[in-house]
């Protein structure tokens, strides 16, 4: 029989400090795993060495919810060399590979728990971890598995070697041979049975301690069986189920213990110690008042050898079993078990993280993919054949397995529940007298195991109930099971909880079809079922949250229920603002998955109904749920468009203020093709930039200009100096000429005048020049920043491109000019500003902030004229000069005006003949 192979880790390629690949030799609920090194190169390989050589039937891998590899190969070889290096890769042989769902369903908060059939002999395993899944969370790209487990027979096991000559001659003799089902100590009697204990997912959800005593009582389950001790053997089957709740009970008060402890939170750490402690002596009290463990037995996992290295049933590992006191049989007749658990909430519950509480969470399985004729394939490139188990199914297979429906169908009720109370028998007064007082009295017993026993034998009556039975009986039996079923649908148990959807689903789907009921009686079930059933989807238990909403979701899509147009109805009313999270998340989930399957046309979804659910859910305290119905909200769009805008507020700025309804209208603009407000923004940013792009090209074009028109102007000067030259010579070297000798006339034009303000003075030399346009020219002013001199026109422009602290300064959209940043939203929001006008139409007044008429005439008529800017600080000053002049005294303003100059000094010439538009600095050196 395969069994749980034990392994140790031969080698790695690497890990991240703390989560070494020897993590993977134990199983226990607060295992970490392995990690590769962060940044690591592809692929990883980690080689395993099995206790034994032995026929590998079943590999199971846990990957990480976030670090997960894409895909994972697989070799096995028979030996290994003491130096392990890559040239003899070749002694291992590939299997095949099988690949890991990237997560992205679940957000990355579940882990994936694969089982890989293969049929492989060999004792050293390796597997190769291929690049990782890319994700949000995986910031190193790492890949990780939390567990593996290996199940297997020893490769040189020998069925006949424990059967003895005797045995064998009598199984001769009988004709039956050694795989008889009636001399296998399993339940199913096949010999490739693989026990739910050796699982991984058992050892990942049990406490150490509790799981070694669970294999103990089972080994002892089995030898009771060899030896037809079958009062023994129910009661450890008991005493195994009700341990296993012990379990999963202590492995949670472990994580939260381990999660307390990181947090720092020592006294939740303590107090989760001290709960442990005590729920453990009691329930070992429990097992030593019945006389099913000794406290040999009972010992912590530390104190014994490690388990299961070599499996019982190996060659190698071969013990003489303990008999069986025969008291315990005595006493197994004279009182009946108790129930070991009594659940109780826990006094300070606290939530778990995702990495340990999702650690039994499986995905659903991936979109159906296209089929591939596998045959044709290379042989190393076939995928293996991998089962996964699908989300809101249960991890253990004992849990409501079909064994158990057919045990309970060849046996019905076994034992005696206690007899009903006498509120009970009032309550169920009516379920009684159709179904009878022993299988209600185990419908209401405080032993889950007889309550389940007592809803699979319901279901086994239902579905014997012949087909001539009259009507009215079969609606009592409807009725009566109904009632049990609203009963059953409230336990806390799983397994009661699964057995009451079992029952439900066959009555609706089969039981009134096969008898022609009418659809009455569909709407009763569904209608006293669906209330309770939508209550447990905000069940604190993440388990039974899901398997309730997958069950109605599968209810609502039954042909016989759908029709109905019920579950919709219950869907749409509004969330209470009182209620659960978890419901509330639920509610508006399965109104979501729903409303794809079954559309608004005739399935009790409408636009109205959905719609109203929908708004009133955008206010919900919970943002998961907000989110959900703004995905609601969308898909509606999509399909009725103009109808859904009269659900919602104008879309103006004050509702695009709510970040909800921004988002909406955002989505609805990409259905309808259109760009979203973040599109149009970066549209205009981009104009923005190509307009500064063109005037930056066009600056530069007018400052090669200026360098151009400069270079004539120095060749020209060079000229007319060369030419007088001479002329100077010849006169010093001949006479005087005669008096009335006519004079060269002189043409030069631009000599002595000032380019900017058109004033002409023959003291305009080069140098004065330079200090009339560092001082007096009212067509020039100084920056007060840089200290550059420029023109009055092109101020503005200055300040925001040229200026040294042009960073420091904003254009305010309104007037057009430049105002210091920090003053400019003050600026903006007094709106005292004049606006300005575009070009053509007016110019622009830096100083005055006033606008005149447009063309670089009216510049000069504003800038010098007596009624023009009345803030030109320069023709103020000229113009007092000039109406009280001091007499005599004008050289004597000329040298004051220098007189500031240091010795030596020298302001650069401008250039002349250049239009004023143009923007041009004169800094004093």
């Amino acid at each position: 029989m395969p069994h749980k192979i034990g392994f140790v880790v031969v080698s790695s390629s690497g890990h991240e400090d703390g989560f070494s690949a020897r993590e993977l030799m134990i199983h226990a609920p607060t295992v970490s795993g392995w990690r590769s090194p962060r940044f690591c190169q592809f692929p990883q390989e980690i080689v395993l060495q099995m206790v034994e050589r032995c026929r590998i039937r079943k590999l199971q891998l846990l990957a990480h919810q976030y670090m997960i590899s894409s895909k994972i190969e697989f070799y096995i070889s028979e030996s290994l060399p003491e130096y392990f290096v890559p040239y003899q890769a070749e002694r291992f042989r590939r299997l095949g590979y099988v690949s890991l769902c990237d997560n992205a369903k679940t957000g990355c908060k579940a882990r994936e728990l694969k089982s890989v059939y293969v049929d492989a002999v060999g004792q050293f395993l390796k597997l190769i971890f291929h690049q990782n899944h890319v994700n949000k969370y995986n910031i190193y790209n790492q890949v990780a598995l939390v567990a593996i487990n290996i199940i297997g027979d020893p490769a040189d096991f020998n069925d006949e070697n424990n059967v003895t000559s005797r045995e064998k001659l009598i199984d001769h003799y009988l004709g039956h041979n050694a795989e008889d089902p009636a001399l296998d100590g399993t339940y199913t009697g096949k010999p490739d049975y693989i026990s739910p204990l050796d699982d991984l997912a058992f050892d990942m959800y049990q406490d150490p301690e509790v799981a070694q005593i669970i294999r103990k009582l089972d080994e002892r389950k089995h030898d009771a069986v060899q030896k037809e001790r079958y009062d023994y053997a129910k009661k450890l089957k008991q005493a195994i189920a009700d341990l296993q709740k012990v379990g999963e009970r202590l492995g949670r008060y472990e994580v939260e213990k381990r999660c307390a402890v990181e947090k720092e939170d020592y006294d939740l750490a303590k107090e989760k110690k001290q709960q442990m402690e005590q729920y453990r002596a009691k329930v070992y009290q429990q097992l030593e008042l019945h006389n099913l463990m000794d406290a040999e037995l009972m010992r912590r996992p530390f104190d014994l050898p490690l388990q299961p290295l070599v499996h019982p049933g190996s060659p190698r590992h071969q013990k003489p079993k303990p008999s069986l006191p025969q008291q315990e049989e005595r006493l197994t007749e004279k009182r009946a078990m108790e129930p070991l658990l009594q659940e109780q909430p826990s006094s300070r519950s606290r939530s778990v993280p995702p990495q340990h509480a999702a650690v039994g969470q499986v995905l659903p399985s991936p979109d159906p993919r296209p089929k591939i004729d596998v045959e044709m394939l290379p042989y190393d490139e076939r995928p293996l054949p991998a089962i996964r188990k699908q989300q809101g199914e249960t991890h253990m297979e004992y849990e409501l397995s079909d064994p158990d429906v057919s045990e309970a169908q060849k046996g019905g009720i076994s034992g005696e529940p206690e007899p009903l109370t006498e509120k009970a028998l009032r309550e169920a007064s009516s379920a009684i007298d159709v179904l009878g007082e022993t299988l209600v009295a185990g419908a209401y017993s405080k032993t889950w195991s007889y309550r389940e026993d007592a809803l699979l034998a319901l279901y086994k009556k239902l579905m014997e109930m012949p087909t001539g039975t009259p009507k009215e009986d079969l609606k009592n039996m409807l009725r009566a099971s109904v009632f049990l079923i609203r009963r059953a649908v409230k336990d806390i148990v799983t397994s009661v909880f699964q057995a009451s959807l079992k029952l439900l689903k066959m009555i609706i789907t089969q039981y009134i079809p096969k008898h022609k009921l009418s659809k009455l009686e569909t709407s009763h079930c569904v209608e006293r079922t669906i209330p309770t059933l939508l209550t447990r989807t905000g069940d604190s238990s993440v388990r039974l949250r899901i398997i309730a909403s997958n069950f109605i979701q599968e209810m609502a899509l039954f042909k016989e229920v759908k029709s109905l147009q019920i579950i919709p109805t219950y869907l749409v009313q509004p969330l209470k603002a009182n209620s659960s999270t978890h419901l509330a998340m639920s509610q508006i989930d399965l109104l979501a998955r729903l409303l794809k399957d079954l559309g608004t046309e005739g399935s009790g979804f409408t636009t109205d109904n959905v719609m109203r659910f929908s708004v009133s859910a955008l206010a919900h305290r919970v943002y998961e749920v907000r989110e959900t119905a703004v995905r609601i909200i969308l898909d509606m769009y999509k399909q009725h468009r103009a109808f859904i805008l009269e659900y919602l507020p104008p879309d103006d700025n004050n509702t695009r203020k709510n970040i909800l309804y921004k988002t909406i209208f955002e989505g609805f603009a990409k259905i309808d093709g259109k760009p979203t407000e973040a599109e149009i923004r970066a549209q205009k940013k981009a104009a923005t930039e190509e307009v500064e792009r063109q005037k930056k090209e066009e600056i530069k074009v007018l400052q090669g200009q200026l360098a151009a028109l400069k270079e004539i102007q120095v060749e020209v000067q060079e000229k007319e100096s060369d030419a007088m030259k001479p002329k100077n010579q010849d006169t010093q070297g001949r006479k005087a000429d005669p008096p009335n000798a006519p004079e060269t006339p002189d043409n030069h034009y631009l000599d002595h005048l000032c380019i900017f303000c058109g004033e002409r003075n023959e003291s305009f030399t080069e140098e004065g020049l330079d200090l009339h346009y560092w001082k007096h020219c009212l067509m020039l002013t100084r920056c007060d920043y840089c200290k550059q001199v420029v023109e009055i026109a092109s101020l503005t422009e200055h300040l925001l491109t040229e200026c040294d602290r042009k960073d420091g300064f904003g254009k305010c959209y309104r007037c057009s000019e430049a105002v210091l940043k920090e003053e400019l939203p003050r600026h903006i929001k007094t709106k005292d500003c004049n606006p300005s006008k575009s070009e053509k139409l007016a110019n622009r007044c830096p100083l005055c902030h006033e606008n005149f008429s447009p063309g670089e005439e009216a510049w000069k008529a504003h800038l010098m004229g007596p009624a023009g800017c009345t803030m030109n600080l320069r023709k103020t000053h000229v113009l007092h000069k000039v109406q009280a002049p001091p007499p005599g005294k004008g050289s004597a303003m000329t040298r004051a005006g220098t007189s500031g100059l240091k010795a030596g000094s020298k302001i650069p010439t401008p250039k002349r003949g250049l239009s004023k538009s143009s923007s041009r600095t004169y800094t004093k050196r």
